[in-house]
């Protein structure tokens, strides 16, 4: 409201939604029947978040912080609004963030939305969304640059996607136009709302 009354541009996004494979990702599915939908979401934050205890702490979203990037491009490449269904929240004993979720999302057509952060992945980092739909599987991979239809790859470049979100903040600013789209941040809010607590082991930084 602010922006508007002021004439100014307000733009809050993520940085993985400006990821090369994600608008092709959207063109294909728009017009799709959608039978499920997973979403394993994985990496060391002992590579990605070394020594930042703040991470941790109430209010820093633990593996929801890198997990919110996948809901910012499932928000964008799925044609239907999903909602929450069930969270389970894995805490290290000694923090006060989730080191791991296990979420379940549906649309209001039923369609099985499974995803899962967690923070505890060693060697190779997955960060992948497998689409099934009526025309084949669908995978979007690599963060988001990295499309494959079935067994033909449609898709894969090198990651732009700080350049790309600063193209399109321009434009906004052009236009004198505004892009606010929050819903990512609902479901991590819905995830820790409904999120049902898990004890593990408690995390050491090495």
């Amino acid at each position: 409201a602010v922006a508007r009354q002021t004439g100014r541009t307000l733009f809050a996004t993520w940085h993985s939604r400006f990821a090369p494979a994600v608008e092709p990702a959207k063109a294909f599915l728009a017009n799709r029947k959608i039978k499920s939908v997973v979403v394993e979401w994985k990496e060391d934050v002992r590579v990605w978040h070394p020594r930042q205890a703040w991470i941790w702490e109430p209010g820093g979203f633990g593996v929801l912080d890198p997990g919110i990037n996948a809901l910012s491009i499932m928000t964008h490449i799925l044609p239907r609004p999903f909602f929450l269904t069930r969270s389970e929240l894995s805490f290290p004993r000694n923090r006060a963030a989730p080191i791991a979720a296990d979420l379940a999302f549906s649309d209001d057509s039923g369609v099985p939305i499974r995803v899962e952060f967690d923070w505890r992945q060693t060697g190779p980092q997955t960060w992948d969304i497998r689409v099934e739909t009526d025309a084949g599987r669908l995978v979007l991979s690599s963060g988001g640059s990295r499309l494959v239809h079935d067994d033909r790859i449609l898709i894969d470049e090198k990651q732009a996607e700080y350049r790309a979100i600063y193209r399109r903040f321009v434009e906004l600013i052009g236009d004198g136009a505004s892009d606010v789209d929050l819903s990512p941040l609902l479901h991590v809010a819905d995830a820790f709302m409904l999120g049902r607590r898990r004890d593990v082991e408690p995390f050491i930084e090495d």
